[in-house]
């Protein structure tokens, strides 16, 4: 079981969670504090499975049609699993959202409240932002919110341009993702922004979000935003060329890729930075 919902919570997109929440803490001027030890651990495999394992539960008639479900672009589920994964969310976030609300400001349990509602709706109905034009992106932009909510739960003011920047990265990279299901989702009858757009025109909507994040970026470290402006650039360029589904699966890995390569360019720089002195948030 254990196993099961390991999968289930997409492991390889745990850096989508956790790298902000890192980056987070580290923008307090710190590489570490103890204070952030709670959150850090349920950005891992309890929110990534409240993430995904909702996700699974009600897209799993369409995952069935999926051909990059079953591996780490996500599980391929059957109605046998849906209890369990319902338990799983429920036992492994509970007690960390009840821990975090005699812990924590009104402000800081506003944030983690949003960040739980969102992804919860993103697949949940009546909501469910994923089958909502435009809606499914920008929802996404959510992924940012570790980086707001670690710093105010230690008592320290987010960096707002790196939220801001982060957001649209996310909001941009949803769109990108979902071009390879077009058809898939087109056939369940569900409207993606990349569906409504079309490859071309969800390319062009990327492109721009990715412009947008990496002037963010740029403004709070110039390396880091040409970095993140090259590694986009080149990703809408190669599928540019030939936008179909089978290309766009073939990038895939070169999406998931992305946050590792650019998050840990910032990273590295960021933590020598902090251990040198040279920082100061």
């Amino acid at each position: 079981m254990l196993t099961r919902l390991f999968s289930v919570s997409r492991p390889v997109l745990w850096i989508n969670t956790i790298g902000p929440g890192v980056v987070g803490m580290w923008l307090t001027g710190t590489l570490w504090d103890s204070g952030a030890i709670a959150l850090l651990i349920w950005l891992t495999l309890p929110f990534n499975l409240l993430i995904y394992g909702i996700n699974d539960i009600f897209d799993r008639d369409t995952d069935q049609l999926n051909e990059r479900k079953g591996g780490y672009g996500g599980a391929r589920i059957v109605e046998g699993d849906v209890r369990l994964i319902w338990w799983g969310v429920v036992i492994t976030n509970l007690p960390f959202l009840a821990w975090f609300a005699t812990q924590y400001s009104a402000e800081t349990l506003a944030w983690i409240a949003a960040y739980v509602l969102v992804f919860a709706f993103y697949s949940m109905p009546p909501l469910r932002f994923k089958a909502r034009p435009y809606l499914d992106a920008l929802s996404n932009a959510a992924y940012a919110l570790p980086l707001a909510i670690v710093p105010l739960a230690l008592g320290r003011g987010p960096v707002w341009l790196v939220v801001i920047a982060v957001m649209a990265w996310s909001i941009a990279k949803h769109t990108y993702d979902a071009i390879q299901d077009i058809a898939e989702d087109s056939a369940a009858g569900i409207r993606t922004t990349a569906v409504a757009l079309g490859a071309r025109g969800a390319l062009a909507w990327a492109a721009t979000w990715w412009l947008v994040a990496s002037v963010c970026l740029g403004l709070v470290n110039v390396s880091i935003g040409i970095a993140n402006a090259g590694y986009a650039a080149v990703l809408v360029w190669m599928l540019w060329r030939e936008p179909s589904a089978a290309r766009a699966r073939w990038l895939y890995r070169f999406s998931v890729a992305y946050p590792y390569v650019v998050g840990s360019i910032a990273g590295s720089q960021l933590t020598l930075a902090i251990f040198f002195g040279w920082y100061a948030p």
